[in-house]
Formats: C-alpha cells, structure tokens, sequence
C-alpha cells in the first residue's frame, strides 16, 4: 500500500494512444492540481508511446493487452489490480471501457465514473439496442455519469434511463496559449506549401466515424467546380488509420494528389494548424471534438457535419458553417464560399477564437473535474460517518 495520501483515480480507456479522448485525459493529468490526486492509467488493450505526453513523472501506466471481443476474461485481473491500487475512484470512458467498472465494484472501489465522450461507427444515431442494453445492464454500477455534450446527455437519461441528478456535462477545454492564431511562424519540419496558398484540412484517427473520404471527395469537387483554385487551393489531412489508402486513391482519380499533404500522425499539431485557413470535420458522429476546438482556439473558421456536439460548439455564419453528414456537394459548396472569400474566413476565424477564449477553457474544464472528484469524495465520506451514527442511520447521502 503507498504512503502517499493522496486519493487514487484510475482511468480506464480501450487504448492509450492519439485520440481526443485520450488527448483529453492527458490535459487533466497536466493540470489538474498535483497535490489533489493521484492517478494510473489503465489501458484495456495498449498504452503506446503518446504516454510522453504527460508530463508528470507520478501516473502509473497498466496495458492489459485484450484480445477482441467482450472482456469478461479480464474481470479477475481487473478486480486484482484494483485491489493492490485501491483507487477512491476508477474513471472509466465510453462503451468499450464501461464493463471495467463491473470488476472496480467487485474490487470495493467506492466511486465508478464513467464518461461519454462520442458515438461508435456502429451507433451513429444511439438507436442500437445492444449498446443501449449494456448501457442499462451497467447502470447500477456507475456511481456519476459525465457526459462532453448536450446531446449524449439527453440520450443517457432519455434512452438509458440514467436520474438526471447522475449525469454531468463537462464540456472539453482547450488550451488557448499552445493554439493560438500564429502566422507569421516558421512552417512546420516537411510542409510542403507556400504562404500564398489557402489551405483547407482536418486533423485525426483516419476511421469511418470521421469520414475523411468526404473531405477527399469535397476537395476533388471543388477543384472540378472551379479550376482556377488548382494554383491556390491545397488539402492537408493529418492523421494515421483504416481510410489512408482510400482517401490517396480518391485524390489520385481526381488528379489532386499532388495538391494534398498527408503526413501521418504528428506531434506538432499546433504549428500544422497555423498554416491552415479552414478547418474541417466530416465525422459521422461526434461528443465535443478536441480538434474544433483546436482550430477555433487557433482563429480557423470550422466546416463541420451537423452532428452531435458540433452543434454546440459552431455558430453557423459566425465562426463557420454546418452541412448535413454525409453531403459532398454542400462541404464543396463552404470550401469555395470559404476559398473565394478570404476575409470572411478569417472573419468567421477570429469568432472562433474568441468563442474558445470565452467558453471553452481548459482550466475550466479541469476546475469542473477536480470538483466532481472532490464532490464525489465528500458525499462519500459525509454518507460514511453518517451510516456510523444510530441517529443518522436510513439517512446516508447519496451522491450525485
């Protein structure tokens, strides 16, 4: 058992590695007030290398290596390492890390969080029943629901039936001093365009739910509606996945490979996103995305699918624009208002970032969880002293 006094937090995750979800995580630890809380990361399947991120030297990381399919078969080894780290509390994120929170109540770990952080490729909508029945099977194990939006809020306590006195929105945060409007800064190591050029581009997990092929189709189309961009308009797309060979033969048919950038995974965002002049999110699906708030934080009007939590985030005609999911010819269609019209990009840019400034702080973000944290372990230990006492028995608190 250690010393340190410090309550424990355990988050479990599918897998440590790039995502927002994770990029989220990595935040909290980063600013979350050292002396509060503990914490270890416990990965279901891997914690790769995007572990160097955190920049503190007191996280413990765990990789429990799952094979595909349900976890049942880990439950025993879950249930132990519980019990040897004996958090306060065990934070759990989305569908696939959900069932830990089973083997955390067998392990007597007082508080289960869990979070909802975005939808699956196969639950674009919520409708799917088995998501919905698991959700409901694992209610009475979570203590505190937490959800990034409005809309996965709506659909926990509508469709799951969760109180909603137990269901929190904690919007994401974003740090506004590492995205900021730069442009005037050097160009990132291998960028391959030149200041007069108007680039357009997104930044994520190249997978079905982001739906990257759409922006590769938009930008193809656009170039077909208006040749003369061909000088002017370039495409990047960074990010790594399933879609990568698909979206270079989408670009190549349409003969615009050579006006696309498509690096890989990279760790230097923040400049890639100063050399952007719009930002664009073709998802199928969404929480609160990491990366519009990225790119609003660093003055980019934001196109992005009507879908989920980009409803919250973008004023459409103020710091960017909506189009139905799934619409190749409305995303064409904003490219080229955007590309025609610089100054109202850099308009709709600058809403954007005052937009994160005003409502969209990472401090905030890491106040709010610090205080559930807190909340959560006060109502614990007040319910606690007051099942001790014969006078207050029948009347222990639950929380949230």
């Amino acid at each position: 058992m250690s010393a340190d006094t410090r309550p424990l937090v355990a988050h479990v995750m599918h897998r440590f590695d790039v995502g927002g979800l994770e990029n989220g995580i990595v935040n909290l630890l980063n600013r979350m007030p050292r002396e509060r809380y503990r914490h270890a990361v416990i990965a279901l399947t891997e914690v790769t290398a995007f572990r160097d991120r955190v920049l503190r030297d007191d996280v413990a990381y765990f990789a429990l290596h799952k094979a595909p399919g349900h976890g049942y078969r880990l439950f025993p080894r879950l249930a132990r390492l519980f019990g040897e780290l004996r958090p306060e509390i065990v934070h759990t994120r989305n569908l696939a890390a959900l069932e830990a929170s089973i083997p955390a109540w067998y392990a007597r770990v007082p508080i289960r969080v869990h979070g909802e952080h975005g939808r699956d490729v196969g639950d674009l909508d919520g409708s799917n029943r088995t998501y919905r029945f698991v959700r409901r099977m694992h209610r009475p194990f979570v203590t505190q629901w937490v959800t990034v939006s409005r809309d996965l809020q709506r659909y926990l306590t509508d469709a799951i039936g969760v109180r909603a006195s137990r269901v929190m929105h904690i919007v994401n945060g974003v740090d506004t001093a590492a995205f900021r409007p730069a442009p005037s800064a050097p160009r990132p190591p291998g960028y391959p365009f030149e200041p007069q050029h108007w680039v357009c581009g997104a930044v994520g997990r190249l997978q079905p739910v982001k739906n990257q092929t759409l922006l590769a189709h938009a930008f193809v189309q656009a170039l077909e509606r208006a040749p003369a961009l061909r000088t002017r308009l370039r495409l990047v797309i960074v990010g790594d996945g399933p879609l990568r060979a698909e979206i270079d033969a989408i670009l190549a048919r349409g003969g615009a490979r050579d006006l696309a950038w498509l690096p890989g995974v990279r760790d230097d965002v923040a400049p890639i996103l100063g050399t952007f002049d719009a930002f664009v999110l073709p998802s199928l699906a969404e929480g609160i995305s990491n990366t519009v708030l990225e790119a609003m934080a660093s003055g980019l009007p934001v196109i992005a699918s009507d879908v989920g939590g980009n409803r919250e985030l973008i004023e459409p005609g103020v710091t960017g624009s909506l189009v139905p999911v799934g619409d190749v010819d409305a995303l064409a269609t904003r490219l080229l208002d955007y590309a025609c019209d610089p100054q109202a990009a850099q308009a709709a840019g600058w809403a954007g970032r005052a937009r994160t400034e005003r409502l969209y702080s990472l401090d905030a973000m890491v106040a709010q969880y610090t205080a559930l944290y807190d909340a959560l372990l006060r109502s614990r230990r007040n319910g606690e002293r007051a099942a001790s006492a014969p006078a207050a028995q029948g009347a222990v608190t639950r929380s949230r």
